[in-house]
């Protein structure tokens, strides 16, 4: 029957239709299946028109089709008439797809038909796909930056907070985000912020944005950090994001530092060297003059006298340019291999006889110690000098004790000092129970003529001396000092290329992997270079960290309900509170709580002076991964528990 004009401008619509159009009876037999269809479902109209529906779907729709149908007529229930929902459709292949079925309900001569209005969602399904693949590979290129990477909007409000900036800054993600970014900054940037921000916004003149630059952060403790802070601006609707990349200085710094730290030295020693090779050359002409009027003089023993003295002046000063040549490394050395043990075990009567009757002596030899390569005289001289600057510490009387041990300097050790070379060295460590240093006379030890001491009481070339002798025997020297505790002088020198080589591989193969572990360990320590690097190592173990950076913190973990198994915390610390104090506290919070202690001290002279006690467990610095990874596993393999209880003060 030919169609009147209105069906055929129906029919053309349908026809033409993007999406499909179907058109089923009450009881679900397909009467209309338009051109869309038969591109989207695969059949021709003739193979679905006069079949149920249900053949379009995959189970378990399939099967629930009839009995909703039915449901719908009787109680007028919709879950899709009338609303619309995303379904799965079934092609002839019997491959699927997603779809968006609406579908209405059409009423004429009291006969009911369902039209439904069917639009392909598989474009849009790899599109939300891709979009989500592309959003999970850059969190995970976020999430996973060794930089920190942080988003702000517009006003300054921090929208992400990637656990690079986490580890940056120690503040968790949910603390830093919806609050500004001025948070992480110190004054006087803080106070700038907004006003930089909105100066920016509203005439583009940038001074960080686009540029990049050296600033200053601030972390939750309150201690600042150096970092370069790259900018970019994101366009979006209704404004922009701003995209920060933060990279820590810190380790840079602190090479730049030891850098100039040496170059200074080098150019000093330079200097030095110069002066001391012309100040020889007429010393030469001063003594030697002063020697033959004192032989002519003989008969005026007046005059004699004043020629033995300009004699012994000169001489005298032949000792200060000795001193100079040793600092700026110019001294000729007989370098041989040497017995340090047999070496210091022979100085011991020199020493008594320098170092005043209130001063205890202690040695502590190690035993098998390996050969050293050095010149034994200049090292025989550098201790002697260590001796002497330590009784000058001490005008009260204390102790000085001289160790030796084989070590092995690592990568780990060089990070801190990039001028070693990694290998095996003999420790000497030079102790003392006197003043100790405060840090801005500790960065000048080293410097020829730099002397704390009354004038005409030192030369202040001492230590210079010391310095210069080590690094002409390619070794390495290095202080550790606290005031009112004392100095540690720590003397490597590089064991003899004679030692015998299975003794090196012996050691390396005695050590293998180092244990690991899972358990919980708080970390005390207020040095943030040394707690980095614990808490770094420690994690790579396999232990779960908290770290303080005084004894204070730890407690309030600890009273917060932190789950820990060891105390590992440095002895001395400020604060008002050491480590052997905040380890008694800390056990009366948590009974049994295990212990390990560390310092820069020499065991026997933290005992003798009672800052800890002597069966505790202590791990000596600068230690290494693999002997931090022993003790620790020793400490909490061990069944007992030590019970702290103050030690004796002085």
């Amino acid at each position: 029957m030919p169609f009147s004009s209105e069906e055929a401008r129906l029919h053309a619509v349908v026809n033409t239709a993007v999406h499909g159009v179907i058109l089923i009876d009450p009881a679900g037999i397909i009467r209309m299946f338009n051109p869309a269809c038969e591109r989207l479902f695969g059949y021709r109209a003739e193979e679905v028109i006069g079949h149920n529906v249900k053949m379009l779907m995959p189970t378990p729709y399939r099967e629930g089709h009839d009995g909703y149908l039915t449901n719908y007529l009787t109680t007028g229930k919709a879950k899709v008439i009338g609303i619309g929902r995303e379904v799965t459709g079934q092609r002839k292949d019997g491959s699927t797809f997603p779809m968006d079925l609406s579908v209405g309900e059409a009423k004429e001569n009291g006969t009911t038909a369902f039209v439904g209005i069917i639009h392909d969602l598989t474009e849009r399904k790899r599109t939300e796909m891709a979009l989500r693949e592309s959003a999970n590979q850059l969190k995970a290129v976020v999430d996973t930056a060794v930089d920190g990477v942080i988003l702000i909007d517009m006003q300054g409000i921090v929208t992400m907070f990637n656990p690079a900036c986490e580890r940056l800054f120690g503040y968790r993600a949910h603390e830093v985000i919806g609050r500004n970014v001025k948070m992480l900054m110190p004054a006087p940037y803080r106070g700038e912020h907004d006003r930089y921000l909105t100066n920016y916004l509203h005439t583009g003149d940038a001074k960080i944005i686009g540029i990049g630059r050296e600033v200053v952060g601030q972390r939750k403790d309150g201690t600042t950090f150096p970092m370069d802070l790259s900018v970019g601006e994101a366009k979006q609707e209704g404004g922009s994001t701003f995209v920060g990349i933060i990279h820590d200085l810190t380790s840079r710094k602190r090479t730049e530092e030891q850098l100039a730290q040496a170059q200074k030295m080098e150019a000093v020693g330079q200097l030095s060297g110069g002066l001391a090779h012309d100040f020889n050359n007429l010393l030469t002409v001063v003594v030697g003059n002063a020697e033959t009027l004192s032989i002519a003089l003989k008969a005026r023993p007046d005059l004699k006298q004043a020629a033995d003295m300009i004699a012994t002046a000169g001489e005298r000063g032949a000792e200060l340019t000795r001193r100079l040549l040793a600092f700026s490394r110019r001294q000729m050395l007989q370098p041989a291999q040497i017995n340090c043990n047999r070496l210091i075990d022979s100085m011991q009567r020199m020493l008594w006889r320098t170092l005043r009757e209130d001063i205890e002596i202690r040695i502590a030899l190690a035993p098998d110690l390996w050969p050293a390569f050095a010149d034994p005289g200049q090292l025989e001289s550098a201790i002697l000098n260590l001796a002497i600057n330590a009784r000058d510490a001490m005008p009260d009387g204390g102790g000085l004790s001289i160790s030796t041990a084989n070590v092995a300097v690592d990568e780990h050790y060089r990070d801190r000092y990039p001028e070693v070379t990694p290998g095996n060295y003999i420790l000497i460590a030079v102790t003392d129970t006197g003043e100790g240093m405060a840090p801005e006379v500790l960065a000048r030890a080293f410097e020829p003529f730099f002397t704390t001491k009354d004038v005409g009481k030192g030369s202040g070339l001492g230590l210079s001396m010391v310095y210069g002798f080590m690094k002409q025997s390619n070794g390495h020297v290095s202080i550790y000092s606290e005031v009112g505790l004392g100095t540690t002088v720590r003397l490597y020198l590089p064991a003899h290329s004679t030692m015998p080589a299975d003794l090196t591989v012996a050691r390396a193969g005695a050590e293998g992997e180092p244990p690991r572990g899972s358990e919980s360990i708080l970390v005390t320590e207020d040095d943030p270079f040394v707690r980095a690097y614990v808490v770094s190592a420690l994690e790579e173990l396999g232990y779960r960290v908290i770290a303080a950076e005084d004894a204070r913190e730890a407690l309030t973990q600890l009273t917060q309900g932190a789950e820990v198994d060891v105390l590992f915390t440095d002895i001395v610390m400020p604060g008002g509170m050491n480590g052997w104090e905040l380890a008694e506290r800390a056990q009366q919070i948590r009974p049994g709580l295990k212990l390990l202690f560390t310092s820069g001290y020499a065991l026997e002279t933290l005992v003798a002076r009672g800052r800890i006690h002597p069966d505790t467990a202590i791990l000596n610095k600068p230690y290494r991964r693999p002997e931090l990874a022993r003790r620790l596993r020793e400490v909490l393999d061990s069944p007992q528990v030590a019970v702290m209880a103050p030690p004796d003060r002085d």
